[in-house]
Parts: C-alpha cells; sequence; structure tokens
C-alpha cells in the first residue's frame, strides 16, 4: 500500500465515525423537532443558532480552522432545520410566506394576443426583446420612462412589459430593480438580446465633423472606449439608444451623432458612420417580462426572489447555506439600497427551481423566516437561446 492510500484509508475510517455521529445527532434533532411540534415552537431560532455557531467555533484553538468549524455545523443545523420543517409541517404563519401563497393562489394563465409595453422609442432594443419573447406581431408600443411602463401596467393599459435588468457590459439597471421592489408585480418570463452599438448621423456627414454623441447612459458607458479615443465629442444621455437616433434625425444638427443598433438607424433614415463600437463584442442585455400576478407557464425551472436581512454578522451566509444545502443553483445575487435605512440593503435573488418541485416549499418557508418581506417575484422558464 502506498503513503497516499494509506492516508485514504485514515480518511475513509474518520468519514465512518463522522455518518454515525451524524446519524446519531439527526436522531436526537428529530426528537426535538417532535418537542416543537408539541408545543408550536417554531423550528427556526436564529439567535440560538449564532450562539451555538460561536460556542462551536471557540472548540477549535486554530485560528485558521474556526470559520471552517462555523461553516461545517452552519450546514449541520440547516439538514436538521430541513428535517424538522418535515415533523412540524409550518404554514403559513410567516407574513411573507402568506403573501406568497396568496399570490400563488391567483396566478392566472398566460393572456392570449397581450398588449406589450415597454421603455424607449420604436426601434429599441426594448422593443427587439419584447417581439422575441412574443413573436414579431406582438402588439407593443413604447413609453419614455421605466416608471411609465410600471404606471401602464397598473392602469389596465398594458398586459405585460418587457424591462431590461441585466447587461453583460455595465451590469444591472438599478431603476428597473428600485421599480420592481416598489411595485407587487411578477416576473414571468425573460429574454436576451445581443447589442451591436453602431454610430450613426445624417446623410453625408463624417465623423470629423461629429461634436455631440446622444444615446442611453447604459449605451455611452458600454462604447466608453470607443468614445475616449475622440476626447473631442461631448456626450450626452438620453431615454433610449433609438430615441437618440430619432432626436438626430429630427434635429438636423449635422454635428450630432446617435448611438443606436442598425435597426434604429435606418428606421430614422440616419447613415451608419461605425458599427460594433461597443467594447465587448458579446455585448449582451438581459430582459424580463413582468406581469401585475404571477403566471405558472410551462418549462419554468428559474425563480426570482426579494428580501431584506437583518443587519447583523452572517445574516447573508445563512441564506447561501440554505441553498447549498438544497442543492439549488444560485444564479444571481443583487443588492438595492433601502431609502432611509444606511447601510442596509435590498436584495434580488434569482435561483434554479419550480415552485412547485417536491421540498421547495420548506426552501421558501425557511427563507421568508430567515430573511424581511420576502416576495417571490415569479417562476418561469429561463432565457435558453
Amino acid at each position: 500500500m502506498s503513503e497516499l492510500e494509506d492516508y485514504r484509508r485514515q480518511i475513509d475510517e474518520v468519514d465512518a465515525q463522522l455518518v454515525e455521529l451524524f446519524r446519531r445527532r439527526m436522531d436526537i434533532t428529530g426528537k426535538v423537532g417532535e418537542y416543537k411540534l408539541a408545543r408550536q415552537i417554531p423550528v427556526l431560532d436564529a439567535q440560538r443558532e449564532r450562539e451555538v455557531l460561536a460556542k462551536k467555533a471557540a472548540m477549535t484553538d486554530d485560528p485558521l480552522l474556526k470559520a471552517d468549524v462555523a461553516t461545517l455545523f452552519q450546514t449541520i443545523m440547516a439538514i436538521s432545520r430541513r428535517q424538522q420543517r418535515r415533523l412540524v409541517h409550518e404554514g403559513a404563519e410567516d407574513p411573507g410566506y402568506a403573501a406568497y401563497l396568496d399570490a400563488l393562489s391567483r396566478a392566472r394563465e398566460p393572456v392570449a394576443s397581450p398588449r406589450v409595453v415597454y421603455q424607449g422609442e420604436p426601434g429599441c432594443y426594448s422593443e427587439e426583446a419584447a417581439a422575441g419573447f412574443f413573436g414579431p406581431q406582438v402588439n407593443s408600443r413604447g413609453a419614455a420612462w421605466f416608471g411609465d411602463v410600471f404606471l401602464a401596467l397598473q392602469n389596465g393599459e398594458a398586459d405585460y412589459a418587457v424591462l431590461p435588468v441585466e447587461n453583460t457590459s455595465t451590469g444591472s439597471i438599478r431603476q428597473v430593480y428600485d421599480l420592481l421592489a416598489q411595485y407587487a408585480y411578477a416576473i414571468v418570463g425573460e429574454w436576451q438580446v445581443k447589442v451591436d452599438h453602431c454610430l450613426a448621423a445624417l446623410p453625408g456627414v463624417t465623423m470629423d465633423g461629429i461634436q455631440t454623441v446622444y444615446s442611453h447612459e447604459q449605451g455611452l458607458q458600454q462604447c466608453d472606449r470607443f468614445l475616449d479615443s475622440r476626447r473631442g465629442w461631448t456626450r450626452v444621455p438620453t431615454l433610449d439608444t433609438a430615441g437618440s437616433a430619432k432626436q438626430v434625425a429630427a434635429s438636423g444638427d449635422r454635428t450630432a451623432a446617435a448611438i443606436c443598433s442598425k435597426r434604429a438607424a435606418r428606421l430614422y433614415g440616419l447613415e451608419i458612420l461605425a458599427e460594433k463600437v461597443n467594447h465587448n463584442a458579446e455585448n449582451t442585455t438581459r430582459f424580463v417580462v413582468v406581469s401585475p400576478v404571477m403566471e405558472r407557464r410551462e418549462g419554468r425551472d428559474k425563480i426570482s426572489a426579494l428580501f431584506t436581512l437583518p443587519h447583523q454578522s452572517g445574516s447573508l451566509h445563512e441564506i447561501l447555506t440554505l441553498f447549498t444545502v438544497q442543492g439549488l443553483n444560485l444564479m444571481k445575487l443583487e443588492s438595492r439600497p433601502i431609502p432611509g435605512r444606511n447601510w442596509e440593503y435590498l436584495f434580488f435573488l434569482d435561483f434554479s427551481g419550480d415552485l412547485s418541485a417536491p421540498g421547495m416549499d420548506g426552501v421558501l418557508h425557511e427563507l421568508s423566516q430567515l430573511a424581511s418581506g420576502m416576495r417571490i417575484l415569479g417562476n418561469y422558464k429561463a432565457y435558453e437561446g
């Protein structure tokens, strides 16, 4: 037997002991669950768990192992909570969980021949996303501001909204996340659009004559390397990329240019002076389809949620451990500041799963206990390309 094989044998022996000890521990925590059930005690006692974890970490004098020991027992305790929850069958007493059940009970079927609203002028990338998700014959219209899009849903003027939430070059679109938090609406789908910006101006204009470049702030940021090479140009943010093309065309200003899509340039009669001016060749924007109520579409495999956390050490780690133990893929974690509560944040979470899958009910209930103000934004099919 080689030295390595001997080490592996020793590890197998220790692992066998660990499994037996783990089985014994689960027997005891099962009895704890029965005790809690008989006395109607909640499964989760977050303060108690923090105290226990601190004691476990203190069992080792090795400072390099303290964090690992805490992580080990945090995982074990999460498994124990899942075991106890199966015994206790906690219901809808948690406000966030109850709100989720209520929203789910009012879920509708997808709307046939829907009215769709997006932010921007015709020719914008949002319009392209709407046509991609609903089909080229979709009945869609633009609105000037992101807030106007949500108001159209609120006033019953549209059945769905298509909104950008993330770009591979510039990250999240913060205004949309803030509005998703403000309105109790649901995400029912998503779409991705490959973004290839071009520089466009009135016919006959050359780059030497340009003084001002218009585009949405995201478009300007995505093309900053191209623009940095021409420091004499003034950059002016607009409401959307297609709107910048429309503005340049309507102004008659031969010193102005727009960063927009080729489609928008042609739609508004502009000539393309340079193509693919965004620095990221794989520049892509992810859009979400928002509905006033939840829907249960076929093929759903992605869940979005939002919540707040106590402003204390380890609170986010507890959430992440929950997903690790349950074997759920965490796909995105976004935070936004909470007005009036300095250094506290609202978290947006995307993870793999189906709300109707076995065990998911327990996951959501535990999430609602660990976090505050949990809201399930939707369960939908992830974009596959």
